[in-house]
């Protein structure tokens, strides 16, 4: 399993292109913890970030940011997913 870095962005409108979105509010690197997460997939952590990743989409399936979930409408994508 390989490191991710994961990219959090503030609320956008569904229908915004990527290009418009502006930049991430924060990014973390996060490497395996070798434990499965709540959804069935690998779990993922660090710089305070905690991801289930699909391996085989490499679509983020849950996180939590400082033990708390992301506020509504925000986003988190694995960089250059």
């Amino acid at each position: 399993m390989d490191d991710f870095e994961v990219l959090i962005y503030p609320y956008n409108a569904q229908d915004m292109p990527p290009t418009a979105r502006g930049p991430a509010v924060r990014s973390a690197t996060v490497r395996p913890t070798g434990e499965e997460g709540a959804t069935g997939h690998p779990r993922y952590a660090g710089d305070g970030v905690q991801v289930d990743i699909d391996p085989v989409t490499g679509t983020i399936e849950a996180i939590t940011v400082d033990e708390a979930e992301l506020p509504d409408g925000w986003s988190a994508r694995i960089a250059d997913a």
